[in-house]
């Protein structure tokens, strides 16, 4: 295993936070610590500079950002936001769709879009054709990611160097 990463996760809270602190369970991460929904209502109850300030915040010193895809993660603003910032300041950044986690009150979900392929990059190409999604095994996706997480991390830091 590579050495312990620092990563941000971005995901739709309000429907996939389940699955994504599943993930989070897996161990062999160093994430930011889950905020709880509480916290959250909090941050966003003080309006779009508070929630830009807490991302600021919690991605900072974070070397990978990995947006965790469920059904609608590709339609949030905020996790658009998150992607441009990795971007930008080029922390590795990739995907995982989280559908066939098994969510305990929701089951499993329906696959979401990529939400790399609606940021258009300067040259027009689609930021899906240098960012990698990956699909776990949607027999056993928990394993599958735990098995190759840490290599994904690795490629995409790799990647943005």
């Amino acid at each position: 295993m590579a050495t312990k990463r620092q990563v941000f996760y971005s995901f739709h809270f309000d429907n996939d936070v389940n699955r994504v602190q599943l993930i989070r369970n897996i161990g062999i991460l160093d994430g930011n610590n889950p905020v709880t929904a509480n916290e959250w209502e909090e941050v966003k109850r003080k309006g779009d500079s508070a929630i830009e300030k807490w991302i600021d915040d919690n991605m900072k010193y974070r070397s990978c950002v990995i947006v965790l895809i469920g059904e609608q993660t590709a339609n949030r603003k905020w996790v658009k936001h998150e992607i441009l910032k990795a971007w930008n300041e080029k922390k590795g950044l990739l995907g995982i769709f989280i559908h066939n986690i098994n969510c305990m009150r929701n089951g499993k979900g329906k696959k979401g879009a990529n939400p790399f392929d609606f940021i258009s990059m300067s040259d027009g190409s689609k930021m899906s054709k240098h960012v990698m999604c990956y699909d776990p095994n949607y027999t056993d996706a928990y394993n599958d990611i735990a098995a190759k997480i840490d290599s994904w991390i690795e490629q995409a830091i790799k990647s943005r160097k």
